[in-house]
């Protein structure tokens, strides 16, 4: 019974796969499973030990954190966890981070935002002010409309009598 050469091949290669997985000779089970050394938990408390060392307390009542970037995008954590130790000048913020840009946080970043932002929030306002500058030329057209409607004095109806 013949094997026909692409099936041989197929064979030869899986043969060559399996060739490294054993843990020990010819004839020893194969490993099944690569087994990934991961200690985060090791880690986590090597974090919390050098945090304790630094004095870092706990601050309550923290809504949110944002961390702007030069690029005009904003780190956004909601609901953080932040530790601080005024002495080390070290602030500790832990919890779930998001990339957003400026313009997804915007009314509510506005108070937030300093003198180094400003060139980002020119940019924003040219953008709205582009987008909206076909809806300018409609809002023209409406202040002459209004020209037609008298203005109301005390008495209304006398108006109206015209």
């Amino acid at each position: 019974m013949t094997v026909p050469a692409d099936v041989q091949a197929a064979r030869d290669k899986l043969k060559a796969r399996f060739e490294n997985v054993r843990t020990g000779g010819k004839g020893t089970a194969r490993r099944t499973k690569i087994a990934k050394h991961q200690n985060h938990g090791a880690d986590d408390k090597q974090l919390q030990a050098q945090l304790k060392r630094l004095g870092v307390n706990s601050i309550p009542g923290i809504e949110e954190v944002n961390m702007f970037k030069e690029d005009g995008t904003v780190l956004h954590f909601s609901a953080p966890k932040v530790q601080a130790s005024v002495a080390a000048n070290t602030y500790v913020v832990s919890g779930n981070g998001e990339n957003k840009r400026l313009e997804e946080l915007l009314p509510g970043i506005i108070n937030q935002l300093g003198p180094d932002n400003l060139v980002n929030l020119k940019r924003i306002a040219e953008g709205y002010a582009a987008a909206s500058g076909g809806a300018a030329g409609a809002g023209k057209a409406d202040a002459v409309a209004d020209e037609d409607i008298p203005d109301l004095d005390a008495n209304f109806e006398d108006v109206s009598k015209q």
